[in-house]
């Protein structure tokens, strides 16, 4: 698995943790070893822009999917097909103030938002309530496996 990380704030981040984190899930979803992510780390302003632009949203968010080759988890013995998976985009300062409403910490919120933006890559979604239920108890359980194996 290829997996990038670029951090273009002035958080100091352990890119490894994220490294691990994407490559675990990416197992535990038999996605192809020949895929390839990107994470990036940005500041406010340019999260309010890509928002803006790809959203027709206003302001911030926290985190941004763009998935490029439309691939999805594959089945044990049948991992999906390589390819890039596509591009996560995570804005630091967001992830803190959220945490801080939610009583953890910031690196354990980017974590997560982390899990959530590499599901949206491999077509999970959350419009409908069903859709909702799968994604975050799978968000849940592939974060917590993760943080337990740490």
């Amino acid at each position: 698995m290829s997996v990038e990380v670029n951090n273009e704030t002035e958080w100091d981040l352990d890119a490894t943790e994220f490294v691990a984190l994407i490559s675990f899930c990416l197992e535990q979803l038999y996605v192809s070893p020949a895929a390839e992510v990107n994470l990036m780390m940005v500041d406010m302003a340019t999260m309010t822009d890509l928002h803006i632009r790809w959203m027709d949203l206003p302001g911030p968010t926290d985190v941004l999917s763009f998935p490029m080759d439309e691939l999805t988890p594959g089945q044990e013995g049948q991992p999906s097909a390589g390819g890039m998976l596509g591009d996560i985009v995570l804005c630091p300062d967001v992830a803190a103030e959220q945490a801080r409403d939610a009583g953890h910490s910031a690196v354990e919120e980017m974590l997560l938002l982390t899990v959530h933006g590499l599901l949206h890559l491999l077509g999970f979604d959350h419009v409908t309530e069903e859709e909702e239920k799968t994604m975050f108890t799978l968000q849940r359980r592939l974060l917590l496996s993760f943080l337990a194996q740490r």
